[in-house]
């Protein structure tokens, strides 16, 4: 694996798109930075990660095997690696529908997959992900952040902690390869936040009552309601209330 660390940089995203338009780098190319000046989450959000205290890092892959219609897959794939690298360190970690890692009701970490495409297949796919790990204190107007430190108030190694967090995502991308990816959505579903019971939703029509019944292989949230009603979205179509 190529590693390339900066000590500031605006987006770790933009920096190894920059880069892939010089030259292709390895696959599992990963840029770290200690500071990112402007970094980004779904659909433009910002990302509040203090300096030196926690994970931000993009890496390149090539999953050139996948179409454009399956692309859903990868951001199954790396949601699963990183909660499961975090299972090693907690209990009550779970993915929010469509990526976010949640520890119980708080965000702790944010993923922001951007897909190259050349004709109906991907060219390539960089990751971005901010993993909240020794921040104590956040300002900014996310309503809901949280760190490994303020859940187990412990001091975590930074390198290693990103070692095995690489690890666990290039095990399920093994996997993928391996074409395994119905155990991937399988896991995926099984590990998403408020998979169990009715709980309150809010679509353009106003809130109700529903469970998750799957996640669609185009990542389609699909919904059953308390009178039975089956019900389908993509993103930013329903909210959790």
């Amino acid at each position: 694996m190529n590693l390339i660390y900066l000590d500031e940089v605006h987006s770790t995203n933009q920096y190894l798109h920059e880069l892939l338009l010089r030259e292709k780098c390895e696959e599992g190319t990963c840029v770290q930075t200690r500071f990112q000046t402007a970094g980004r989450g779904q659909q433009g959000n910002s990302w509040e990660s203090e300096a030196g205290k926690n994970l931000t890092f993009s890496l390149v892959l090539y999953p050139e095997f996948l179409s454009a219609a399956e692309q859903f897959i990868l951001s199954q794939m790396v949601s699963l690696g990183i909660k499961e690298a975090l299972d090693h360190y907690m209990e009550g970690v779970s993915v929010k529908w469509p990526n976010d890692i949640y520890w119980h009701e708080k965000k702790i970490a944010g993923i922001l997959i951007e897909n190259s495409l050349m004709g109906s297949h991907i060219e390539h796919t960089v990751i971005g992900i901010g993993l909240n790990v020794n921040q104590e204190k956040f300002i900014s107007n996310a309503p809901n952040p949280i760190s490994m430190k303020q859940i187990s108030n412990k001091e975590f190694n930074l390198e290693a902690l990103l070692n095995e967090v690489l690890q666990s995502i290039f095990t399920q991308y093994l996997k993928l390869i391996q074409d395994e990816a119905d155990d991937i959505r399988f896991r995926y579903l099984n590990s998403l936040y408020r998979r169990d019971g009715f709980h309150k939703y809010a679509d353009a029509n106003g809130e109700f009552m529903a469970r998750i019944e799957n996640v669609s292989k185009t990542g389609r949230l699909c919904l059953i309601t308390d009178s039975g009603e089956q019900r389908e979205y993509y993103f930013k179509e329903v909210s959790f209330v």
